[in-house]
Protein backbone atom coordinates (compact mmCIF):
# COMPACT_ATOMS: atom_id res chain seq x y z
CA UNK A 1 0.00 0.00 0.00
CA UNK A 2 1.34 3.49 -1.20
CA UNK A 3 2.35 5.82 2.24
CA UNK A 4 -0.23 9.21 1.86
CA UNK A 5 2.30 12.20 1.60
CA UNK A 6 0.39 13.58 4.29
CA UNK A 7 -0.83 11.54 7.73
CA UNK A 8 -3.12 13.61 10.12
CA UNK A 9 -3.44 11.56 14.03
CA UNK A 10 -5.34 12.29 16.55
CA UNK A 11 -5.23 15.96 15.85
CA UNK A 12 -6.24 18.49 18.59
CA UNK A 13 -6.48 22.07 18.78
CA UNK A 14 -7.32 24.98 21.36
CA UNK A 15 -7.31 28.89 20.74
CA UNK A 16 -6.79 29.34 24.33
CA UNK A 17 -9.66 27.56 25.95
CA UNK A 18 -11.72 27.04 22.74
CA UNK A 19 -10.86 23.79 21.30
CA UNK A 20 -11.30 24.31 17.64
CA UNK A 21 -10.30 21.21 15.99
CA UNK A 22 -11.32 17.43 17.49
CA UNK A 23 -9.43 14.01 17.00
CA UNK A 24 -8.89 14.55 13.33
CA UNK A 25 -7.29 11.86 11.04
CA UNK A 26 -7.13 12.02 7.74
CA UNK A 27 -4.61 10.51 4.78
CA UNK A 28 -3.99 13.13 1.95
CA UNK A 29 -2.78 11.45 -1.13
CA UNK A 30 0.66 12.17 -3.01
CA UNK A 31 -0.37 14.12 -6.35
CA UNK A 32 -3.93 14.85 -5.69
CA UNK A 33 -6.62 17.19 -5.02
CA UNK A 34 -7.85 17.02 -1.85
CA UNK A 35 -10.57 19.65 -0.79
CA UNK A 36 -11.75 20.05 2.53
CA UNK A 37 -15.69 21.80 3.19
CA UNK A 38 -18.28 22.97 5.63
CA UNK A 39 -19.90 25.50 6.88
CA UNK A 40 -17.76 28.88 7.96
CA UNK A 41 -16.29 28.34 11.62
CA UNK A 42 -16.08 24.57 11.37
CA UNK A 43 -11.86 24.29 11.73
CA UNK A 44 -11.09 23.35 7.92
CA UNK A 45 -8.68 26.62 7.30
CA UNK A 46 -7.42 25.99 10.83
CA UNK A 47 -6.72 21.90 10.07
CA UNK A 48 -5.02 23.53 6.56
CA UNK A 49 -2.66 25.96 8.75
CA UNK A 50 -1.45 22.89 10.65
CA UNK A 51 -0.10 20.74 7.95
CA UNK A 52 2.75 23.06 7.43
CA UNK A 53 2.26 24.76 11.58
CA UNK A 54 1.36 28.82 10.57
CA UNK A 55 -0.96 28.18 13.66
CA UNK A 56 2.77 28.79 15.42
CA UNK A 57 2.22 31.88 15.02
CA UNK A 58 -0.99 32.52 16.76
CA UNK A 59 -0.82 33.28 20.38
CA UNK A 60 -2.40 30.70 23.23
CA UNK A 61 -2.77 28.19 19.88
CA UNK A 62 -2.18 24.19 22.04
CA UNK A 63 -2.05 21.59 19.66
CA UNK A 64 -1.76 17.59 20.29
CA UNK A 65 -1.18 15.31 18.35
CA UNK A 66 0.85 14.71 15.10
CA UNK A 67 0.81 15.36 11.54
CA UNK A 68 3.39 13.07 9.50
CA UNK A 69 4.93 14.60 6.49
CA UNK A 70 6.95 11.96 4.41
CA UNK A 71 7.22 9.84 7.25
CA UNK A 72 8.54 12.57 9.35
CA UNK A 73 6.20 13.83 12.53
CA UNK A 74 6.18 17.94 11.61
CA UNK A 75 5.68 18.72 15.30
CA UNK A 76 8.68 16.65 16.17
CA UNK A 77 11.15 18.75 18.68
CA UNK A 78 13.44 20.05 15.89
CA UNK A 79 11.85 20.39 13.52
CA UNK A 80 13.27 23.08 11.22
CA UNK A 81 9.89 25.85 10.49
CA UNK A 82 12.14 27.24 6.80
CA UNK A 83 12.50 23.86 5.58
CA UNK A 84 9.11 22.67 6.55
CA UNK A 85 7.41 25.91 4.96
CA UNK A 86 9.68 25.30 1.93
CA UNK A 87 8.31 21.77 1.07
CA UNK A 88 4.63 22.61 2.55
CA UNK A 89 3.86 25.92 0.48
CA UNK A 90 0.94 28.02 1.25
CA UNK A 91 -1.04 29.90 -1.09
CA UNK A 92 -3.28 32.40 0.84
CA UNK A 93 -7.43 33.55 0.10
CA UNK A 94 -6.28 36.86 -0.93
CA UNK A 95 -2.79 36.86 -2.99
CA UNK A 96 0.13 38.77 -1.27
CA UNK A 97 2.40 39.34 -3.98
CA UNK A 98 5.43 41.53 -2.59
CA UNK A 99 5.93 45.12 -3.68
CA UNK A 100 8.82 44.64 -6.04
CA UNK A 101 8.99 43.25 -9.53
CA UNK A 102 7.58 40.10 -11.35
CA UNK A 103 10.70 38.75 -11.69
CA UNK A 104 12.33 39.25 -8.12
CA UNK A 105 8.79 38.01 -6.76
CA UNK A 106 9.94 34.56 -7.98
CA UNK A 107 13.95 34.83 -7.67
CA UNK A 108 13.28 35.80 -4.12
CA UNK A 109 12.44 32.25 -2.76
CA UNK A 110 15.24 30.67 -4.63
CA UNK A 111 18.27 33.24 -3.59
CA UNK A 112 16.63 32.54 0.03
CA UNK A 113 17.07 29.28 0.19
CA UNK A 114 20.60 29.19 -1.68
CA UNK A 115 18.90 27.37 -4.51
CA UNK A 116 20.38 29.31 -8.00
CA UNK A 117 22.11 32.55 -8.46
CA UNK A 118 22.82 34.65 -11.36
CA UNK A 119 21.57 33.80 -14.64
CA UNK A 120 20.56 29.93 -12.81
CA UNK A 121 17.70 32.31 -11.96
CA UNK A 122 16.19 33.53 -15.47
CA UNK A 123 15.59 29.96 -15.97
CA UNK A 124 13.83 29.49 -12.74
CA UNK A 125 11.64 32.62 -13.33
CA UNK A 126 10.75 31.41 -17.04
CA UNK A 127 10.00 27.66 -15.75
CA UNK A 128 7.73 28.92 -12.74
CA UNK A 129 6.01 31.34 -14.80
CA UNK A 130 5.74 28.75 -17.78
CA UNK A 131 4.40 26.26 -15.00
CA UNK A 132 1.24 28.52 -14.11
CA UNK A 133 0.91 29.70 -17.62
CA UNK A 134 2.28 33.04 -16.99
CA UNK A 135 5.45 32.81 -19.41
CA UNK A 136 3.70 34.22 -22.24
CA UNK A 137 1.40 36.95 -20.74
CA UNK A 138 4.28 38.36 -18.97
CA UNK A 139 7.53 38.09 -19.95
CA UNK A 140 7.98 41.23 -21.40
CA UNK A 141 6.64 43.00 -18.25
CA UNK A 142 9.11 40.83 -15.86
CA UNK A 143 10.44 44.10 -14.28
CA UNK A 144 7.08 46.07 -13.68
CA UNK A 145 5.48 45.85 -10.33
CA UNK A 146 3.46 42.67 -9.63
CA UNK A 147 0.90 44.83 -8.20
CA UNK A 148 0.15 46.34 -10.77
CA UNK A 149 -1.46 42.46 -12.13
CA UNK A 150 -4.66 41.85 -12.39
CA UNK A 151 -6.05 39.51 -9.37
CA UNK A 152 -6.18 36.52 -11.24
CA UNK A 153 -2.67 36.87 -12.26
CA UNK A 154 -1.52 37.42 -8.76
CA UNK A 155 -2.47 34.48 -7.36
CA UNK A 156 -0.90 32.47 -10.42
CA UNK A 157 2.06 34.43 -9.58
CA UNK A 158 1.66 33.18 -5.70
CA UNK A 159 1.41 29.89 -6.80
CA UNK A 160 4.09 30.30 -8.70
CA UNK A 161 6.59 31.17 -5.97
CA UNK A 162 5.97 27.72 -4.70
CA UNK A 163 7.20 26.13 -7.78
CA UNK A 164 10.23 28.55 -7.64
CA UNK A 165 10.87 27.21 -4.41
CA UNK A 166 10.48 23.12 -5.12
CA UNK A 167 7.35 23.11 -2.80
CA UNK A 168 6.19 19.80 -3.08
CA UNK A 169 2.66 19.88 -0.96
CA UNK A 170 0.76 23.28 -2.03
CA UNK A 171 -2.02 24.19 0.44
CA UNK A 172 -4.49 26.74 -1.08
CA UNK A 173 -7.24 28.81 1.57
CA UNK A 174 -10.02 29.66 -0.63
CA UNK A 175 -7.79 30.71 -3.55
CA UNK A 176 -10.85 31.75 -5.59
CA UNK A 177 -12.64 33.74 -3.48
CA UNK A 178 -11.92 36.93 -4.65
CA UNK A 179 -11.91 36.33 -8.54
CA UNK A 180 -14.67 35.92 -10.88
CA UNK A 181 -15.89 33.14 -12.84
CA UNK A 182 -14.04 33.12 -15.78
CA UNK A 183 -10.41 33.77 -13.58
CA UNK A 184 -11.61 31.30 -10.99
CA UNK A 185 -11.55 28.75 -13.98
CA UNK A 186 -8.22 29.98 -14.92
CA UNK A 187 -7.40 28.65 -11.30
CA UNK A 188 -9.38 25.64 -11.14
CA UNK A 189 -7.55 24.27 -14.53
CA UNK A 190 -4.46 25.29 -13.45
CA UNK A 191 -4.67 22.78 -10.42
CA UNK A 192 -5.79 20.04 -12.42
CA UNK A 193 -2.18 21.08 -14.50
CA UNK A 194 -0.55 21.27 -11.31
CA UNK A 195 -1.69 17.69 -9.42
CA UNK A 196 0.74 15.90 -11.69
CA UNK A 197 3.52 17.11 -9.43
CA UNK A 198 1.83 18.23 -6.45
CA UNK A 199 0.39 17.02 -3.44
CA UNK A 200 -2.97 19.42 -3.37
CA UNK A 201 -5.06 20.51 -0.13
CA UNK A 202 -8.02 23.46 -1.01
CA UNK A 203 -10.20 24.94 1.28
CA UNK A 204 -13.27 26.07 -0.29
CA UNK A 205 -16.81 27.11 0.85
CA UNK A 206 -17.78 26.17 -2.85
CA UNK A 207 -19.44 22.52 -3.21
CA UNK A 208 -19.36 23.10 -7.05
CA UNK A 209 -16.11 23.69 -6.77
CA UNK A 210 -15.12 21.07 -4.97
CA UNK A 211 -17.13 18.54 -6.80
CA UNK A 212 -15.03 19.99 -10.38
CA UNK A 213 -11.42 19.43 -8.75
CA UNK A 214 -10.83 17.08 -6.05
CA UNK A 215 -10.22 13.45 -5.99
CA UNK A 216 -10.99 13.34 -2.79
CA UNK A 217 -12.82 15.79 -0.12
CA UNK A 218 -13.19 15.99 3.52
CA UNK A 219 -16.46 17.45 4.98
CA UNK A 220 -15.73 19.22 8.73
CA UNK A 221 -18.47 20.09 11.36
CA UNK A 222 -17.43 22.59 14.57
CA UNK A 223 -14.37 21.12 14.85
CA UNK A 224 -14.96 17.33 13.89
CA UNK A 225 -13.72 15.60 10.34
CA UNK A 226 -16.88 14.00 9.93
CA UNK A 227 -16.21 11.99 6.72
CA UNK A 228 -13.34 11.43 4.50
CA UNK A 229 -13.18 9.72 0.86
CA UNK A 230 -13.49 10.00 -2.56
CA UNK A 231 -14.97 12.99 -3.60
CA UNK A 232 -17.86 10.93 -5.87
CA UNK A 233 -18.71 9.03 -3.08
CA UNK A 234 -18.47 11.98 -0.59
CA UNK A 235 -20.94 14.09 -2.88
CA UNK A 236 -23.19 11.13 -4.13
CA UNK A 237 -23.56 8.41 -1.34
CA UNK A 238 -22.10 10.38 2.13
CA UNK A 239 -22.01 7.67 4.66
CA UNK A 240 -22.98 10.21 7.66
CA UNK A 241 -26.54 11.94 7.68
CA UNK A 242 -25.05 15.34 8.29
CA UNK A 243 -22.71 15.04 5.46
CA UNK A 244 -26.27 14.46 3.93
CA UNK A 245 -27.68 17.44 5.43
CA UNK A 246 -24.90 19.83 4.63
CA UNK A 247 -24.04 18.82 0.98
CA UNK A 248 -27.99 18.89 0.15
CA UNK A 249 -28.32 22.20 1.74
CA UNK A 250 -30.35 21.63 4.90
CA UNK A 251 -27.86 23.36 6.87
CA UNK A 252 -24.86 25.42 6.30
Amino acid sequence: MISPKIRVQGLDLWYGKFQALTGVAADFREKAITALIGSSGCGKSTLLRCLNRMNDLIDGVRIEGRVVVDGEDIYAPGTGMTALRKKVGMVFQRPNPFPISIYENIAFGPRVHHLARGTELEGIVERSLGAVGLWDELKDRLRKSALDLSLEQKQRLCIARLVAVRSEVLLMDEPCSTLDPMATMKVEDLMHQLKSDYTIVIVTHNMQQAARVSDETGFMLLGELVEFGKTTDIFTRPRDKRTEDYITGRFG
